[in-house]
């Protein structure tokens, strides 16, 4: 017979430990947000779009690290809002840009504030050097982490 494995525990699993902060932090951001109508998610692209002008649906998937559909699912309240619009893409009619119109833009400037009071009362609470910690620590986990590349670059010193 084989060997019995330990059994896992919750506390030592850095997929369900990262997950749930992340809840807990989106959770936190989207009841700010949500006195001007956007969620995280939502503002985020909208700031792209905004600041970093129109982008296909592939593009904002990639920069999202999601897929199309959920892509879509963000997109489509946007858009029914009049945040955004989708538009065939005149260099290639087969994909869709999205960009922002001027009530976007509007909604990304009055959400400005509702973000830093949000940062303000995350750090009252975790601490503005945990934060900025907490941050840097997560920025190092990127999409090559997983490739021989990234794995060699998180071990130089």
């Amino acid at each position: 017979m084989g060997e019995m494995l330990a059994k896992p525990k919750p506390e030592d699993c850095n997929c369900l430990t990262i997950r749930q902060a992340a809840r807990v932090v989106t959770q936190h951001y989207d009841r700010h947000l949500a006195t001007i109508g956007l969620t995280g998610t939502q503002f985020w692209l909208l700031a792209k779009l905004v600041y970093g002008g129109p982008a296909s649906i592939n593009e904002i998937a990639k920069l999202m690290m999601s897929d199309r559909t959920t892509v879509g699912r963000t997109l489509g309240p946007l858009e029914r809002e009049g945040l955004i619009e989708i538009r065939i893409d005149p260099d290639d009619r087969r994909s869709r840009r999205a960009e922002p119109t001027e009530a976007g833009r509007t909604r990304v400037q009055s959400a400005f504030p509702v973000m830093a009071a949000a940062k303000l009362s995350f750090e009252e609470a975790y601490g503005v050097e945990r934060s900025a910690a907490l941050r840097s620590l997560l920025l190092d986990i990127t999409p090559d982490l997983f490739t021989a590349e990234g794995a060699a670059a998180m071990h130089r010193p």
